[in-house]
């Protein structure tokens, strides 16, 4: 450890000379980066953590500063902060017996406070009654324990006396400042956490979103730390390339560092660029008695979906404040993993696809072998999974007693009882004739193809914006979404089909299942519109077969709605 601690002080040295080239086509260390990359990707299943005093108030960790909690009276919470049952040991124990691979801790979250020994700072772990480092420790457990130890950085600090913003929310405005002197003290610490505690899995920053953080900063913060440590994983988030709680980054620059961060949603199916969905097990960061817990069906549908969309899946605990991660979270946390001691060879180690994710299931690949993950299949039907460029040579059922699968050539038929389908997924493997992750990524629709949408047309538009415009409901991709504005009680989305098509079922996904109270699927006879049918809720997986009509246009017509409509998918078939 003493000569990995020597190597990176030279190599910081190195980097200091270095740190404001910008001119670079190839990023520093790009060979390691990628093995890294591939190492961290087989993973698939890590624990993310977000801890500090806050906790004993039960309010989100940073955010609430200068909101729920004067930050006067935040700002002396770390006085009081003694995590006595704080166990590393246990932690890791946990993550482990989860089936994560590794863990991501906040070090710093945008309060400033620090969960770890620095030079740097009083406004340390040090300076509380505890007076342990808890990086020291974890890091500790995660090398003895086989789970890779990552860290999570906050770029923004509301507490730092040099940093231009200040609580609540990045939106006060500190009087004197320093940004050049805080961006030193960023880079001093980012450099000691990895000479302390390194080397690291995982850099997982956030906060670059507020303006003092420039692309210029970004490219000089990855440079820099990679100067340090070449096999270091970077996140888009140390510069200005993320495209909001989206998390994607179209860029190939430094700016837009190694891989996307997706925030409390599921990422888009995406072999190009890899990428990680953080996600809450209940609904705050930090840790909030009685907070609603996912079930272990959302949290295994997540997974899974996640991974067969070929991203990662960083989960949230937050401990409480005696240094304990919830008994009830721990106890989901075995749930997964004991599911995941079955099935595990169908995650880790595998790549997205062929068959796309979405609320049918999902799919993984692993040489010759796709694995099929079946949440839903049609009510009346078989599914039918899109026809591949591949010949099944075998199948197997991992979970149902029964399954037919027939390949045909307008796809492949997946007849599950009824009796025999699996509560969290049917799970199917299918041995195939040349390596599966060869074989073209194909959406699946549980009943056909829908019928092609040349041009959509809305009401309202949430705040005007592309991304939730009406298109996005007929773009066959059900983590985008057509949303409306807050308040919005009644909303139509229409399709045109281009020239007029036999319609007689429809398929709607309601991003938040619930709003809509009443609804009905109009078509254009003349220059009337007539109901195809109606109803009341929607829900995220709304079936409906009606009579046949020859149409070109059609449309929901949502007539009543607790609070903006938002619709993932809108689709029309002909049977």
């Amino acid at each position: 450890m003493q000569k990995f601690i020597q190597l990176m002080s030279l190599r910081r040295a190195v980097a200091a000379a270095l740190l404001f080239v910008f001119t670079l086509s190839i990023p520093l260390g790009a060979s390691e980066t990628e093995s890294a990359l591939a190492d961290w990707q087989a993973k698939r299943f890590g624990m993310f953590i977000h801890w500090g005093p806050v906790s004993a108030k039960v309010t989100e960790i940073g955010w609430s500063r200068g909101a729920q909690v004067p930050a006067s009276e935040y700002d002396q919470l770390y006085k009081t902060f003694d995590p006595v049952r704080f166990d590393a040991d246990e932690w890791v124990a946990v993550a482990r017996e989860a089936g994560m691979k590794y863990l991501v801790i906040t070090s710093k979250h945008h309060d400033g406070f620090c969960l770890f020994d620095t030079a740097y700072s009083d406004y340390d772990i040090m300076g509380s009654p505890f007076k342990r480092d808890i990086l020291a420790e974890l890091s500790a457990a995660c090398r003895s324990g086989g789970v890779e130890f990552s860290v999570y950085y906050s770029i923004l600090d509301w507490y730092h006396p040099d940093y231009p913003l200040d609580s609540p929310g990045g939106r006060g405005k500190k009087a004197a400042h320093n940004m050049a002197r805080y961006f030193e003290y960023v880079k001093n610490q980012t450099s000691e956490i990895i000479e302390k505690y390194g080397p690291l899995g995982l850099y997982w920053f956030d906060g670059e979103w507020e303006k003092p953080w420039t692309k210029e900063h970004g490219d000089a913060l990855y440079l820099f730390l990679k100067e340090i440590q070449p096999s270091l994983v970077i996140n888009n988030r140390v510069g200005k390339a993320r495209h909001g709680m989206a998390g994607t980054s179209k860029q190939s620059n430094l700016n837009a560092g190694d891989y996307d961060t997706p925030e409390q949603r599921i990422g888009g199916f995406s072999r190009e660029r890899p990428w990680e969905t953080c996600m809450t097990i209940c609904k705050q960061w930090a840790w909030k008695p009685e907070d609603r817990m996912k079930s272990l069906e959302e949290c295994l549908r997540t997974l899974i979906h996640v991974v067969g969309g070929d991203g990662n899946f960083l989960f949230n605990v937050g401990p409480m404040p005696d240094g304990r991660i919830e008994p009830r979270q721990v106890e989901r946390l075995r749930e997964m993993g004991r599911w995941l001691d079955t099935f595990g060879d169908c995650v880790y180690g595998t790549r997205g696809g062929p068959f796309m994710p979405g609320k049918w299931g999902a799919s993984t690949c692993k040489e010759e072998k796709i694995n099929l993950f079946v949440f839903r299949a049609p009510h009346d039907a078989p599914l039918l999974l899109p026809a591949i460029d591949a010949k099944i040579v075998a199948t197997k059922a991992l979970t149902a007693e029964t399954v037919r699968v027939e390949q045909r050539d307008d796809g492949i038929l997946l007849d599950i009882p009824a009796q025999n389908r699996d509560a969290i997924a049917t799970v199917i493997e299918l041995t195939v004739d040349r390596e599966a992750f060869a074989i073209e990524p194909v959406p699946v629709h549980r009943r056909g193809k829908p019928i092609a949408v040349k041009k959509t047309s809305a009401s309202n538009v949430f705040q005007g914006r592309k991304e939730y415009d009406p298109s996005r409901a007929a773009d066959d991709n059900e983590q985008t979404r057509w949303a409306t504005d807050s308040g919005t009680k009644s909303a139509w989305i229409e399709l045109d089909l281009g020239s007029a098509q036999r319609v007689s079922a429809a398929w709607i996904s309601e991003s938040y299942a619930g709003r809509v109270q009443a609804f009905t699927i109009d078509y254009l006879s003349g220059d009337q519109w007539l109901p195809c049918c109606k109803g009341t809720t929607l829900g995220d997986d709304f079936e409906v077969v009606f009579d046949a009509v020859n149409a070109r246009r059609f449309r929901l017509n949502i007539t009543s709605a607790t609070e903006g409509p938002t619709i993932a998918e809108f689709q029309l078939f002909g049977r």
